[in-house]
């Protein structure tokens, strides 16, 4: 007896020792071990995007130093000048230079303002698109309304052109019914450039941009809708005071992710919409940049406004990220 009593006092003592190492926080080896293996497979698996977003992200940076040369392809940039500060100094030297700069930046924080001031439109579209009870209706109108976003904006210009030029259709109608006696020139003029930006931006993202508000829908507690309905909320009600609040959080983030995206409005629509007429009210920073590099072969002067757009952005994303803090006591960085 006292052979086996010793035995299993023997045995239990490591076991004793092992509770108590881990009850004051020492991790067994082969716990260790695993936790590592864990991490070494959630490496492998973020690692091919790590491996892209360093390849089309920061690689292309290196580009930036060319705005320090007076590159002229096809001279290898081993062979060109190099300037320094001189196309910085131009942007804000040349009077001319900077004159046009002003009116792009115009462009810009319009534009740009205007997006900002109608992203709730997505909003309100979901929680409509949500009220619909006939299944096959709903899924016909989000169909309808997400389809813009796949067509390039060449397509679109296509189908504005073929709407709205002086022989477009709805000239001609109205030429048929007698109420205008000259073509109107919608895509040939300069008034309301910035209104119709923005119309075709809303026409093309509407449904786009309201599918993450049907996902957060589709996630709310229907107990929250059920204790409404206890409390007699119509379903007005029920979406000023369950839906909305609920919603409200994923809109400010995204409000947030667009005011640090203030200054890069995209080149296509802008691009392709441009002509003779309207160039001064439609040509925003991105354009301007294209403009400039590729317009008039002045690559360098286009990476300098480049580089002081990208700086920007960075300060503004900063700064939102510190409103975010200070406000909702979290950060989108």
């Amino acid at each position: 007896m006292q052979t086996k009593e010793t035995g299993a006092a023997a045995v239990a003592a490591p076991s004793a020792t092992r509770k108590a190492a881990t009850r004051k926080g020492g991790k067994s080896p082969k716990r260790v071990d695993a936790r590592k293996r864990h991490g070494i497979r959630l490496f492998l698996l973020i690692a091919p995007f790590l491996i892209c977003s360093i390849l089309f992200s920061y690689l292309p940076l290196f580009g930036w130093i060319y705005a320090f040369f007076d590159y002229k392809p096809p001279i290898p940039l081993s062979e060109s000048e190099f300037v320094g500060l001189q196309w910085f100094e131009m942007l804000v030297q040349n009077p001319a230079q900077l004159d046009t700069i002003k009116q792009v930046l115009i462009n810009t924080f319009a534009m740009s303002g205007l997006n900002i001031l109608t992203s709730f439109f997505p909003l309100i579209f979901a929680i409509c698109l949500n009220e619909i009870r006939a299944k096959w209706f709903r899924n016909l109108i989000q169909t309808l309304t997400t389809l813009p976003n796949f067509i390039s904006w060449v397509l679109v210009y296509a189908i504005a052109f073929a709407l709205f030029s002086t022989t477009g259709m709805v000239n001609s109608l109205l030429d048929n019914l007698g109420w205008i006696t000259e073509p109107i020139k919608f895509l040939d003029s300069d008034d309301g450039t910035w209104l119709k930006m923005l119309l075709w931006n809303i026409w093309k993202g509407l449904g786009w941009g309201s599918i993450m508000y049907l996902a957060g829908i589709a996630g709310i507690d229907p107990e929250l809708y059920e204790a409404a309905q206890v409390d007699g909320a119509n379903r007005f009600q029920q979406i000023i005071h369950v839906t909305v609040p609920q919603l409200l959080p994923t809109y400010f983030v995204l409000l947030m992710l667009s005011i640090s995206n203030f200054l890069n409005n995209g080149m296509d629509q802008y691009y392709v919409f441009q002509n003779a007429f309207n160039q001064e009210h439609i040509q925003v920073l991105d354009l301007y940049v294209y403009n400039v590099g590729m317009g008039s072969s002045s690559l360098s002067l286009a990476t300098a406004i480049s580089m002081l757009k990208s700086l920007v952005s960075v300060v503004l994303l900063f700064m939102v990220n510190w409103v975010s803090k200070r406000t909702r006591g979290t950060s989108i960085v």
